[in-house]
């Protein structure tokens, strides 16, 4: 479900469950290992790719290899975004986009996503519930 560990992370912080850098180390790499489930997914699924019933189709594979040749891997970044990280994700197993490479843009971009959610749960959030 979208969101989630957003809200998850924003309540955990705003109760103080645990010091920041810990509750940002554990979401990230959560976040991390899902994404990496999906690169490796991705890959494995690939060799089925010649079967009838197999979901995506020769055209939307072609687009997908299309995208990362124009955006190379920085398109990664973008993996933090519900409902289109996923498939990024997934996409760059199929094309064996390699791995080190992977964890390193995924990383980036999912650490800045929970940095700006304890970002805004210390600065943005108290100003709205200030009474």
């Amino acid at each position: 479900m979208p969101l989630s560990s957003e809200v998850a992370l924003s309540t955990a912080h705003a109760m103080a469950a645990a010091p920041p850098v810990q509750l940002f180390l554990i979401a990230t790499a959560g976040n991390v290992c899902g994404a990496l489930i999906n690169w490796g997914l991705g890959g494995w699924c690939l060799r089925f790719k010649h079967k009838r019933w197999f979901p995506i189709t020769p055209d939307r594979l072609h687009k997908a290899e299309t995208r990362f040749a124009r955006w190379g891997g920085w398109i990664l970044l973008f993996s933090w975004i519900p409902v289109v990280g996923d498939p990024l994700t997934f996409a760059a197993g199929a094309l064996r986009y390699p791995l080190a490479r992977f964890l390193i843009v995924v990383t980036a971009g999912k650490a800045a996503r929970y940095a700006a959610i304890l970002w805004i749960t210390d600065v943005i959030l108290p100003v709205f519930t200030a009474s």
